[in-house]
């Protein structure tokens, strides 16, 4: 499938902001799941380019205000290709010549966001005791599914993986991270994807979060599964940037002086193109 995504990002403040620094990471890398054809991004102040050590296309940029209102805007189009392995739906994100990368057993250690606690190990072995093999894996992701029942608006980003399983709800990005954390504590390097997916369905589209499993750390395979969905990531996942959590993969980060009040508004559309 191929796609025109537009994302814009809107920030409205009752009292100026007289300063902001931002950190995004809205900008799609082609790899093995995916081809970016083209891909823009309009913010208010000179953008600089560079990659972090997880092979994500991070921009940085600065503004001075005083300002009410901070618009980020992103969109290209972009191939997706689902994986496609005679051994499995499996797909090898070995870094390019020349590009250096966190080995894929970077992704067992754990942070704040994904530590699991005792409960959530013990709730998770039993999907994986005869082996890490791609029904178990769909079937702990369908556990988990159950176990943080998906709710607009039951948490927020700094809601941890633990907090999400303890409170029994949350959203794609705890579901994401509860599985990241469970696969980690289970001895599978796990990492945060977060993205876009294609609901033609959807009356509101907003961005989306699954989690990637490595079965093998020397091979550099991957498994790509949405907890949300209950699927294998396909054609209808378009990848933004992966990380150890939420934080490290995070569309939009910054930090501001002043701007009390603050007021986010988010659009996102996308066009299937054929």
């Amino acid at each position: 499938m191929k796609y025109k995504i537009h994302h814009k990002t809107v920030y409205r403040y009752a009292e100026p902001f007289l300063r902001s620094v931002h950190e995004l990471r809205l900008a799609p890398r082609s790899g093995p799941l995916q081809a970016v054809q083209q891909w823009q991004l309009s913010v208010p102040g000179n953008l600089s380019e560079a990659r972090d050590g997880f092979g994500n296309i991070v921009h940085s940029f600065t503004v001075a205000g005083p300002a009410h209102t901070l618009v980020i805007e992103a969109g290209g189009v972009v191939d997706v290709t689902p994986p496609v392995d005679a051994h499995g739906p499996f797909f090898c994100d070995a870094p390019p010549a020349g590009e250096t990368r966190v080995s894929p057993l970077y992704y067992l250690g754990g942070t704040p966001l994904t530590a699991a606690k005792p409960e959530m190990v013990r709730f998770a072995a039993p999907y994986l005791a005869a082996g890490a093999t791609v029904p178990a894996l769909l079937a702990l992701a369908n556990g988990i599914a159950g176990r943080v029942r998906y709710q607009s608006d039951s948490t927020d980003v700094d809601t941890s993986a633990s907090d999400a399983f303890a409170l029994g709800r949350g959203v794609c990005q705890d579901q994401a991270q509860v599985m990241v954390a469970c696969c980690r504590a289970l001895g599978m390097p796990a990492r945060y994807v977060s993205g876009y997916f294609h609901d033609p369905a959807a009356t509101e589209l907003a961005s989306h979060a699954w989690a990637d499993v490595c079965v093998d750390a020397g091979k550099e395979l991957w498994c790509s599964i949405d907890v949300t969905h209950g699927c294998l990531s396909d054609a209808r996942h378009i990848r933004l940037a992966v990380g150890r959590d939420y934080r490290m993969a995070a569309p939009v980060r910054g930090i501001r002086e002043g701007g009390s009040g603050e007021r986010l508004a988010v659009e996102i559309a996308i066009l299937p193109l054929q």
